[in-house]
């Protein structure tokens, strides 16, 4: 098994950074000479110095994680295929194409390499630009090939060193979002400061380098960003414009590089629509955000003055720009070859059912308080039932099968019926699809981080809320240019979006540990730009009647800035102990099996075995496979379960017979798998397979009264005693603590 261990005989000091915050520049920002000229020099000034921490903060960032991987692995001391096994998973399926594009001969053989792939697969061929998000090992391997780098840098460090680099945009990206919306820089400083300290729950890249989240989140926390930037009242049309243009490019390359990106632009999109039908954000700013995110050229031709009544003119750019986005998901679909997934996407379908219900329903937004609260449930209804019906249709029409699981999967979480699939219950026993563990929240609260985040949190809700209800009570109220609400609770849009996002997001995180990258990291900025914000403590303080600009202003600064303190002292320590420690890179079974195959398989050979196992095989030794972790793909799934059978209780016969059907030369088993112990009794590999076939789980476990006991013995243990209805199918030709190969014979 993979492991890492501590260094023999090393030790290292590291040095320290100098992370002091600039309180002097934040106290005076209320106490700015009144002449034009010293506003604008100190707003500049502001502005570079703020700049400057953003970039330097982001690049501290993404050499500490760089470290961190370093020392984990030893990366720099270690061999190639050490170096290629550290990739595990998915993670060394991914890397393998960029490692194939720079070994191809010339650039457009290795992009038809990947359109007209059958290493992947064996006994098929596939366009791995239609099925896997790769467009950015494609990009890489040009520039590496493009650039004159070779002799400096080997094309491993190039690739992960763009990934690290893209961590800087990222918490830049964090920083940036915080200081839009509290105005102060010293908010971004903390947003990062949190990032940073609550690595664990914010991040994971530098034990999974090549993941498509890795990729991905970045350029979401970009179109956050923009998001936030574009919604602010009184921007200049040349702004609106690049900022529209911001978010069309973060989101394309965010679509482009992660395969679940349609679930999470949905779920943003379903945060705009609640908002919008709140009134909690101009009319006007909520279609262009929904819409003409992929479209910055047509935003132009909508935002040109309309001779039509103002009611008419937004409903027009609502309709076009709906229109926009739906074509922008298809343009990023066409690059992929027509992707099933995007296809026959929830996103989509949400998209044309609010186009419609907009079309259905006629002054929804009028009325009194009954009667607007009676037109958007309906509005909800509608929407929601039209969204469901027409993702039926165009999957039912297209045959498209590529999601299915993520909904058996969610179908089973939520308690709608047991199931007994093999694909949803391999989610549904992974701790990381699990509800999020109680203690992560002990971890946020050492760093204040969830402590500040509720306090903050509780407060621009209670505005939401009060906003929402005036709002729906007195449509007049509703300002297009300005906060969501008057006097003493009030909302800015920017703040509202980011809000409704956090909460979201949130719930998605709880229900599903792994989704807490999507939302911790957006917590760090909530919390941080609200401490700063003057709106946070302007309540609190008129509800005891303690408010004065002199005292809110103290508030302002001294939260964040006691917070930092404390944080500085209490975590930096450990960060540097963090990085002192030197382990190294351990996994001599795998290693052994590699070069074995390397060196006694034909480079013809294909493979079965595990998922993970194989993407490694993929990787270190370019053969090919009959599986392999991407799972979007219901053909893909059911040709899994069946080589898995390896596991089950199936005659030597059945499985001979059900690899040899996918050109299999090789078998390779793996007694972590086959005695495993890491999940609990009903939660194994062996344990799945036997309760999809209909048989009893072996162990102190409850058995369903309808499943029957095996009538043979399970494969990979029997396999092992060289009896002969198992000799005459397989021949162990390779074994060692961990691995056992077997080749099938040809001739039965």
């Amino acid at each position: 098994m993979t492991s890492v261990r501590l260094r023999k005989g090393l030790q290292n000091a590291e040095g320290s950074e100098d992370g002091a915050a600039h309180e002097d520049h934040v106290k005076l920002e209320h106490k700015l000479p009144s002449g034009c000229a010293s506003r604008r020099l100190w707003k500049t000034l502001s502005f570079t110095l703020g700049g400057t921490i953003a970039f330097c903060v982001g690049l501290l960032t993404s050499v500490y994680l760089a470290t961190l991987h370093e020392n984990d692995l030893w990366f720099s001391n270690i061999k190639e295929v050490e170096r290629e096994i550290s990739f595990r998973t998915e993670c060394g399926l991914y890397y393998s194409y960029y490692k194939q594009m720079l070994q191809a001969p010339t650039l457009m053989q290795g992009f038809l390499g990947l359109m007209y792939d059958n290493k992947t697969e064996s006994m098929r061929t596939i366009n791995l630009l239609q099925r896997m998000n790769i467009y950015q090992e494609v990009f890489l391997s040009i520039l590496y090939r493009v650039l004159p780098i070779q002799k400096y840098l080997e094309p491993v460090y190039f690739y992960i060193y763009t990934l690290f680099g893209l961590q800087a945009i990222y918490v830049a990206a964090l920083y940036t979002t915080s200081w839009l919306l509290s105005g102060t820089w010293l908010s971004g400083l903390l947003a990062a400061s949190w990032y940073v300290t609550n690595r664990i729950d914010t991040t994971r890249v530098e034990f999974t380098v090549p993941l498509r989240e890795n990729w991905a989140l970045p350029f979401f926390a970009v179109q956050i960003a923009a998001v936030t930037y574009f919604l602010r009242p009184n921007l200049q049309p040349l702004s609106e414009r690049l900022a529209l243009l911001a978010v069309f490019v973060s989101t394309f390359l965010f679509s482009l590089t992660w395969q679940f990106n349609q679930f999470v632009v949905l779920l943003q999109a379903l945060v705009l629509f609640t908002l919008d039908s709140l009134d909690l954000l101009p009319a006007l700013k909520v279609v262009l955000v929904e819409l003409g995110v992929l479209c910055a050229c047509l935003y132009l031709e909508a935002c040109r003055p309309h001779p039509l009544p103002q009611r008419l003119a937004l409903a027009l750019q609502a309709s076009r720009l709906y229109g926009v986005q739906i074509a922008g998901l298809l343009l990023v679909c066409a690059l992929q070859f027509l992707n099933s997934m995007i296809l026959g996407s929830l996103l989509i379908s949400f998209n044309l059912s609010v186009l419609a219900a907009r079309k259905l329903q006629k002054n929804l937004k009028t009325g009194n308080f009954l009667n607007r609260l009676g037109k958007l449930l309906l509005h909800l209804f509608v929407v929601l039932c039209l969204t469901f019906f027409l993702n039926n249709i165009i999957k039912k029409t297209l045959n498209l099968k590529s999601d299915e699981h993520i909904f058996k999967f969610l179908k089973a979480k939520f308690g709608f019926g047991a199931t007994r699939d093999f694909d949803a219950n391999l989610y549904l026993c992974e701790e990381a699809f699990g509800l999020l563990p109680l203690n992560t929240f002990e971890r946020l609260s050492d760093t204040l981080l969830f402590c500040a985040y509720v306090f903050v949190l509780c407060i621009t809700a209670t505005a939401a809320l009060a906003g929402a209800l005036r709002n729906l009570s007195d449509p007049a109220s509703q300002q297009s240019t300005g906060s969501t609400g008057k006097g003493a609770v009030s909302l800015k849009p920017e703040t509202a979006y980011n809000l409704v996002h956090s909460i979201a997001f949130g719930l998605l995180a709880l229900s599903t540990m792994r989704m807490k990258y999507l939302w911790t990291p957006h917590m760090c900025v909530f919390a941080s730009s609200g401490l700063c914000s003057p709106e946070t403590w302007a309540l609190p303080l008129k509800a005891v009647r303690l408010y004065s600009p002199k005292r809110l202003c103290v508030l302002r600064y001294a939260a964040p800035i006691l917070t930092l303190l404390y944080v500085s002292y209490k975590f930096w320590p450990g960060v540097m102990a963090e990085l002192s420690e030197l382990r190294e890179f351990y996994d001599p079974d795998t290693v052994e099996l590699m070069n074995w195959i390397n060196s006694n398989t034909p480079r013809t050979a294909v493979f079965a075995g595990s998922m993970q196992l194989l993407a490694g095989v993929k990787l270190c030794t370019g053969r090919t496979l009959t599986n392999h972790p991407h799972f979007e793909d219901s053909s893909l799934r059911e040709r899994t379960k069946a080589v898995y059978q390896i596991y089950a209780k199936r005659p030597a016969e059945h499985v001979h017979a059900l690899l040899r059907s996918f050109g299999a030369d090789y078998v390779i088993l793996e007694d972590s798998i086959c005695y495993e112990r890491r999940h609990r009794p009903g939660c194994r590999l062996r344990d799945l397979l036997d309760l999809a076939n209909g048989h009893m789980i072996d162990g102190p476990v409850q058995n369903d009264p309808d499943l029957k006991l095996a009538d043979h013995p399970r494969f990979c243990e029997e396999i092992k005693r060289d009896l002969p209805p198992y000799t005459a199918f397989f021949t162990r030709v390779f074994r060692n603590k961990t691995f056992h190969v077997y080749k099938l014979s040809r001739n039965k």
